[in-house]
């Protein structure tokens, strides 16, 4: 059951270059890593995260598989502040009921989704445009990792969700890699000055 926490946020702004500035988050996602459970056809769940200017293409989409859930697991390339989502579900009954998000749980698995989400979304079916739905900003300030749940629709067996924009303020995290690179690279002259001792302890023996 979802809490009251939703907007119906119909946009009627003309602004469409501003628009696709600020939605433009999903250029920050690990797509590779991104991972749709229960989409009836593999590797769908990637192709709703477009561009702004898209969102209300219908030739892409992901539809469920054999009941109306839908779980994303969206890794990002760095740290993000979330700021909103821009959804358009499905036509009629197809269209999400409900949408619950999760932070910083990666792999999560449908028999997570029964525990408390961080935030939680009534979501209206009759809107124009997309729907845009405020977060909790101080809840998702710092985060890596999303999942959007969607547990239900408004009656069909299958759901269907046409786009997902995000938008928010996002940071490059530091490349542990390059660290512990210059770490090694640090410690080798020692390593190479303690075998030069030793070589010469035994030359003078």
């Amino acid at each position: 059951m979802c809490d009251h926490s939703h907007d119906h946020g119909h946009d009627h702004s003309h602004d469409h270059e501003d628009k696709s500035t600020s939605f433009s988050l999903y250029l920050k996602i690990n797509l590779p890593q991104l991972e749709c459970l229960n989409e009836s056809e593999e590797g769908s769940g990637k192709k709703v995260f477009k561009p702004w200017d898209q969102r209300l293409d219908r030739e892409l989409y992901v539809e469920s598989d054999v009941d109306p859930e839908l779980l994303f697991n969206i890794p990002f390339t760095g740290n993000v502040k979330l700021k909103s989502i821009a959804l358009l579900g499905g036509e009629n009954d197809t269209h999400p009921k409900c949408m619950k998000l999760f932070k910083n749980i990666p792999n999560m698995c449908l028999d997570q989704t029964g525990k408390e989400a961080d935030q939680a979304f009534e979501l209206p079916h009759a809107y124009t445009d997309v729907l845009q739905l405020p977060t909790k900003i101080a809840r998702f300030s710092n985060i890596n990792h999303l999942s959007i749940f969607f547990p239900e629709n408004y009656g069909s067996e299958t759901t269907k969700i046409y786009y997902i924009g995000l938008t928010g303020d996002f940071m490059q995290a530091q490349r542990q890699e390059i660290l512990i690179t210059n770490y090694e690279l640090a410690a080798n002259p020692a390593d190479h000055k303690q075998k030069l001792n030793n070589m010469s302890n035994h030359m003078i023996s």
